[in-house]
């Protein structure tokens, strides 16, 4: 598994701060990558020259912010450039065992099919029923609407509000998914690397502290 290198986690408290992009459009300044074998930032994500940041999928880890964050909006379009498949937005990504290669974290899932659904990954929990079978591997508390995912190649917008540990999220326009007493509450925010190629832009934070 590879390991952070210089890794600093900061708790932003911002007062009155409007949206501010997570990616600077130029380098992954501020965000770090831990991978399965390790690898850099530049085998697995590339800035192309509009700003969109495009992800190979591969190796199997994650992007994550270098920052740490409690109480936030957090606004995210995504698609795929090819065939659809499997990914997801990380929150509160915090040091504890890992579930494979995922940290402690709470997953908001994009994989295609199952866009919406969360996964507590590792150690992390939350006070909802989850909807997997007892005893399985992966657990899920699965999205509460029909499918809002758009067609491949289309961007979809996902509209996460985390607050004192309840986090809501809303996939283009469709709220789909709230849970609350998120253990951990804050951390860092990540993208997952699960073997498709995808594409983000338009990654705003608003803290609301």
């Amino acid at each position: 598994m590879g390991k952070l290198v210089g890794a600093v986690i900061l708790t932003l408290s911002v007062q009155g701060a409007g949206a501010v992009e997570l990616f600077n459009g130029r380098d992954f300044s501020g965000w770090e990558l831990q991978t399965t074998p390790a690898a850099v930032v530049g085998d697995a994500f590339h800035v192309l020259p509009d700003g969109v940041i495009a992800s190979d999928g591969k190796p199997a880890g994650f992007l994550a912010t270098s920052q740490s964050y409690r109480n936030y909006k957090l606004h995210v379009e995504w698609r795929w450039t090819g065939k659809p498949g499997n990914g997801g937005v990380l929150l509160h990504i915090s040091p504890g065992a890992f579930d494979r290669v995922w940290p402690v974290s709470l997953q908001v899932q994009t994989k295609h099919g199952n866009v919406g659904d969360l996964l507590p990954m590792a150690a992390a929990s939350f006070a909802e029923p989850l909807t997997s079978k007892p005893g399985t591997d992966t657990r899920i508390k699965a999205r509460t609407a029909a499918d809002s995912e758009k067609p491949a190649g289309e961007w979809n917008a996902c509209d996460i509000v985390s607050q004192d540990g309840t986090v809501e999220v809303t996939i283009n326009g469709v709220p789909q998914n709230r849970v609350t007493q998120v253990r951990p509450a804050a951390g860092r925010i990540g993208f997952q690397l699960e073997g498709t190629p995808y594409e983000l832009r338009h990654v705003e934070l608003t803290p609301l502290d």
